[in-house]
């Protein structure tokens, strides 16, 4: 089962026009997920049907493809593709060319390539003098449309080969294992072989890509979606034709979604835990959907994703929830999460929230690992937030604190700013996942596991109580201890690690909740406002948005002006001006009357305090969920911190805004 897939026909099939999302069908027959049923079963074919179209009615995957079994040929003005020798590599490739990544987060393998380095290359492979280069990039505000134009004005003797998905992938993953003194020339080199074999709109994207700007509206679930979906309607390891189509063919529409969430499900439970396609996606091939489990399972020294909890406003609230079930109330630690990997070779790796590697940025905490696990850990992976540690006052320092901590290759002799490592669950032990155990089980496997040291390794500061009065005492114990609340969990019922979505089992009670709403929102920033008086020549306000995971789009909340100190208007100033958009994203969701003065890539999450929330004619949070023409607002919003542990996509969703709207005390919704 072989085939190769052009670049053109991959972006292509992602894109009908510049940035326009294609969205997965409710009926999972249609757009991405008929895209890639072809990589499963599709044989040595070529792409450059131009009215190739898999949302039409009744589309068949194999009749109505862009290509057929064999095919050699091409129409005008494409030309034949390279082959590729395996259909499971080519997948892995689309996959990660869709998502704009080299390999799995935690490998942290990086292009290294600047925006100038770009510049230069476009204008070495077209001719063109660098500063009209750089002054039409500072005009459209997207370097990628610029080589787009300059590639289109150029004539050539000979057409070099089409490009493939394939061979760009590995061009990209070449560029990124470059170093030493002649590597930029050496990139340089590469991007303008790739530039000059670009057709139509390839040069566009293979820019955005080199940038890290793809912004195709793929976010990562919709393409774990797509996946499952696939792999279900049409089961991998048939020949050609396949036998099954659609398997899910004959069922009731609700059955069919039953059965796709179900499967979805498993892939996406197993991907958190085992977070790389080089080694889900051929077992997935090969052994299908319900096998997955048994062959990709948590491995020390590959991290997991983070259980996340849910945002709530006051004990009663929590009472209501969890009604007869026990639950445990700990401390909310303001620092990194840090999720320790000790592996049975002994070496310990600590890995971020977002999967980044750690370990050379927390040397101190490696060094203390041997003198705090017991004799009997042979392995383990650990959860436990990083949190700064005043040594002479022994107490808990503010998080800012830690941020002023060197991120990467730090020497333990010239840590300045000391951390206390705070443990509140045990993950894996000595070859056996504990995800599936109750957190009573891992608690207390936790406990006997490893031993506290002042300042240095403790374990969370909980209390199993379900009195109301106790528990709102806690709570006001954790901030006056500097905490910013309570995680409230259950112990023994529904109490496993739930890592594929943010689980009600686990409760944020946050000390904001005393002063009004009861959570702060992590928000994106999508444009900005100039500003006046004494902010002239910075930007005075922002237009921030949350995050629709379902439609995967960017919804207006707020206008925010307040909470900034100069320096971190300045600051803001300089980072954002680098992130300027000629017009907004199609995926941003804003009214024409809160349109700010100047449009933002959405890459920067910041922390955000309300007041209140209230509904509006202007805002776009949550639109459809409290009223059909109306969203969410956010009430007299104030500027905390930016986030660099959250990526866009993780921002505070409007679903959660709406169920904060929904809790607030003030009903102001």
């Amino acid at each position: 089962m072989y085939f190769s897939f052009s670049y053109l026909f991959f972006i292509t099939a992602l894109c009908a026009e510049s940035s326009q999302l294609l969205v997965i069908n409710s009926d999972v027959d249609y757009t991405l997920n008929s895209c890639l049923k072809h990589v499963f079963f599709l044989s040595e074919s070529t792409s450059g049907q131009t009215d190739y179209d898999p949302s039409r009615s009744g589309y068949h995957p194999v009749d109505h493809a862009c290509w057929k079994q064999g095919q050699k040929y091409v129409k005008p003005y494409y030309t034949c593709i390279t082959h590729i020798s395996c259909h499971t590599n080519d997948l892995l490739c689309c996959v990660y060319l869709c998502l704009n990544q080299l390999g799995p987060a935690y490998l942290g393998m990086e292009l290294g390539v600047g925006e100038t380095v770009l510049m230069k290359a476009v204008a070495q492979a077209t001719g063109r003098q660098l500063d009209k280069i750089k002054a039409e990039a500072q005009e459209k505000g997207d370097l990628g449309l610029v080589a787009e134009s300059s590639r289109s004005n150029q004539r050539m003797m000979f057409q070099p080969a089409s490009l493939t998905a394939g061979g760009v992938f590995r061009k990209l993953k070449e560029i990124a294992s470059m170093s030493g003194n002649s590597a930029m020339n050496k990139k340089i080199d590469i991007i303008k072989g790739l530039f000059v074999a670009c057709r139509f709109s390839e040069a566009r994207y293979i820019v955005r890509s080199l940038a890290g700007k793809l912004r195709i509206g793929l976010a990562e679930q919709s393409i774990l979606s797509a996946l499952s979906q696939a792999v279900c309607l049409t089961p991998p390891g048939q020949g050609f034709p396949p036998a099954v189509i659609d398997a899910g063919k004959g069922m009731s529409a609700e059955s069919r979604r039953a059965w796709i969430e179900e499967k979805s499900l498993i892939l996406k439970q197993t991907y958190c835990e085992m977070p790389n396609y080089d080694v889900l996606i051929p077992v997935l091939l090969k052994e299908g959907i319900d096998q997955l489990p048994n062959h990709c399972k948590l491995t020390p020294g590959v991290p997991l994703r983070p259980m996340l909890a849910h945002p709530t406003k006051g004990v009663g609230e929590v009472m209501k929830k969890f009604d007869e079930a026990a639950f445990t109330c700990e401390y909310k630690y303001d620092g990194e999460r840090a999720q320790i990997h000790i592996l049975e070779s002994g070496e310990v790796r600590i890995f971020s929230r977002n999967q980044e590697d750690n370990t050379s940025k927390y040397p101190d905490i490696i060094s203390r690992i041997p003198k705090v696990k017991k004799d009997s850990v042979v392995s383990c992976v650990l959860d436990s937030e990083a949190v700064a540690w005043d040594r002479e006052k022994k107490q808990i320092q503010p998080f800012q604190v830690l941020t002023t901590r060197k991120r990467k290759d730090v020497d333990a002799s010239e840590i300045k700013v000391q951390v206390c490592v705070y443990a509140f669950d045990l993950l894996y032990l000595n070859g056996e996942s504990l995800v599936r155990q109750p957190l009573c089980r891992r608690r207390a496997l936790l406990k006997e596991s490893f031993s506290e040291v002042e300042g240095e390794f403790l374990f969370a500061r909980s209390i199993d109580s379900d009195n109301t009065d106790t528990i709102a005492e806690f709570l006001e114990q954790s901030v006056r201890d500097s905490c910013e609340g309570l995680m409230v969990k259950t112990l023994e019922k529904d109490a496993t690690y739930e890592i594929a979505k943010r689980s009600h089992n686990w409760l944020k009670l946050k000390k904001d909740y005393l002063e009004g709403v009861g959570d702060t929102v992590d928000l994106c920033v999508i444009g900005a406002y100039l500003g006046k008086g004494k902010r002239t020549g910075t930007y005075g306000g922002f237009l921030l948005a949350c995050y629709d995971d379902e439609n995967e789009e960017f919804q207006s909340v707020c206008k925010i002006g307040t909470g900034f100190k100069d320096e971190d208007l300045e600051q803001h100033y300089k980072f954002l001006k680098d992130h300027i958009l000629p017009k907004p994203r199609a995926y941003y969701r804003v009214d024409q009357s809160a349109e700010p003065d100047v449009w933002l890539d959405a890459v920067q999450v910041w922390e955000v305090k309300c007041a209140d929330l209230s509904l509006s004619p202007v805002y776009k949070a949550a639109m459809g969920l409290v009223d059909p023409e109306k969203g969410i607002s956010l009430r007299f919003p104030r500027f905390l911190r930016i986030r660099d542990d959250k990526k866009p996509e993780d921002a505070t969703t409007g679903a959660q805004v709406y169920a904060l709207s929904y809790t607030t005390k003030k009903q102001g919704v």
